[in-house]
């Protein structure tokens, strides 16, 4: 979708992703390998009581899906920034949805704006897990 066709307020909802424990170990064992995410017996010892997904995995297991019915298509030309939220933590086992919903929009040429969403992730219980806000570059149609 061209820039000049997004409004904010326009939203979608995503497919389910649910978080299985051995991507989940195999991702924080590579990328974020703290115990609270890898140690079974420590993060049991925790207040939350059991191992809690990397949180930029999950964010990123929600955005994979965003990106099945995402706004922007090809006329995406960037990405900007990306600002993420952790509100409760994710565990192996959870089903998480997103809602995305277009934020702000900046005109910054007549070739393109920058758009923003708002990604808000629910677990299967139906709490916020985490917010994402993610700027792009979308390009204008001329």
């Amino acid at each position: 979708m061209y820039f000049n066709d997004l409004k904010v307020g326009m939203t979608v909802e995503t497919a389910p992703a649910v978080i299985d424990k051995d991507r989940m170990l195999a991702f924080a064992k590579e990328y974020d390998d703290v115990p609270l995410h890898t140690d079974e017996e420590y993060a049991r010892a925790t207040h939350f009581g059991a191992l809690i997904a990397p949180g930029v995995m999950s964010f990123m297991a929600v955005w994979a899906k965003y990106l099945q019915v995402d706004f922007f298509g090809e006329q995406l030309l960037a990405g900007k920034s990306t600002k993420i939220e952790w509100m409760k933590p994710v565990f192996a086992g959870d089903v998480l949805t997103g809602k995305a919903m277009v934020t702000n929009l900046v005109k910054r040429s007549e070739k393109n704006g920058i758009a923003e969403v708002t990604i808000e992730a629910y677990n299967q219980k139906g709490e916020v897990v985490l917010v994402g806000v993610t700027e792009a570059i979308v390009k204008s149609r001329v």
